[in-house]
């Protein structure tokens, strides 16, 4: 959230999508911010989405996404407790509590200790951004722990939709992909090819963080399909479904390999089929072509209309 209205660029996106949402401005580096939108909300239940999210960034502004993605989880949980009036002394009723989502990461785990990884799995983070998301989950089970608050977090693996940021590595495939078929473009620079990750559909992930909030009990819980895949993978579904050979068109940019890699991420998401009754629906080719389809849509509509400016006499 942005501090002052339309500072986040996304607002307009998502009021045009969901109008009946009424929007209240707060801001993970201001506390005071925080405490006033919740106390003119009184929500029964808050997700704490609100990160810095691309990966690589974190190198260049490590501060700021610690500030963001750590500090800025424990400025909401103390907005929370202020409004909810809870104290060392004094911990929430079942009846009063305000629910508590945290976006956690698998990238956390990072150089991983085991394969798959699961809810106790320790952390090795390879990345800013990944310590940071450890210091939010930490702080998140801390006031579960010293207040009684209803705070979750979910270890969520990548989740990828049409929507996903043109900077990440699924929709610079998908869009890739669009645009060559479309010959927009011709090459696709990309860094680690066989980078591994447990990609889902962020529909299904959604239907997660719902259910986690609606438990009896807050817990923590690994969300992800359990199938691993590369980046080669994915190059190579988006390309041959617009019927073209992958090895035309795809250079290996040195300047694009991340200062400490994360080799493989497998999400064991058990705890959440077990007792959250969840699983994923969508599976990775599947949304590969779902995100490949959307991307043809929109590189076509937005050609139309440049080929409509450059015609057309005004």
């Amino acid at each position: 959230m942005g501090a002052y209205p339309g500072a986040n660029p996304r607002r307009s996106r998502v009021s045009n999508l969901v109008a009946e949402l009424d929007f209240v401005d707060g801001d993970l580096m201001d506390q005071g911010s925080l405490v006033s939108a919740l106390d003119a909300v009184q929500p029964d239940e808050v997700y704490n989405l609100g990160a810095i999210s691309f990966v690589s960034m974190s190198w260049q502004q490590a501060e700021l996404v610690t500030e963001v993605n750590g500090t800025g989880v424990l400025r909401m949980l103390e907005a929370i407790r202020r409004v909810s009036g809870l104290s060392g002394s004094r911990s929430a009723l079942p009846g009063e509590q305000i629910r508590f989502y945290q976006a956690s990461s698998s990238e956390m785990f990072g150089k991983a200790a085991e394969t798959p990884q699961r809810e106790t799995t320790l952390f090795h983070p390879r990345s800013p951004y990944g310590a940071a998301k450890a210091q939010g989950h930490y702080i998140t089970r801390n006031y579960r722990e010293s207040f009684g608050m209803y705070a979750v977090s979910g270890m969520l693996f990548n989740h990828e939709s049409p929507r996903r940021g043109q900077e990440f590595v699924t929709r610079k495939i998908s869009l890739a992909a669009a645009r060559v078929k479309l010959g927009l473009q011709d090459k696709l620079a990309l860094g680690h090819l066989d980078a591994v990750r447990d990609w889902g559909y962020a529909g299904d992930y959604v239907r997660a963080m719902h259910l986690m909030l609606q438990q009896d009990t807050p817990d923590d819980y690994v969300i992800g399909t359990g199938q691993m895949h590369s980046v080669r993978d994915a190059v190579r579904l988006a390309f041959d479904y617009v019927g073209l050979d992958r090895r035309d068109h795809v250079v290996i940019d040195p300047e694009l390999v991340r200062p400490a890699e994360v080799e493989a991420l497998c999400a064991d998401s058990t705890k959440a089929r077990d007792r959250l009754g969840w699983k994923p629906e969508v599976d990775f080719p599947t949304l590969v072509r779902m995100m490949v389809d959307s991307d043809l849509e929109k590189v076509s509509r937005e050609d139309r209309y440049r080929e409509l400016m450059l015609t057309t006499n005004w």
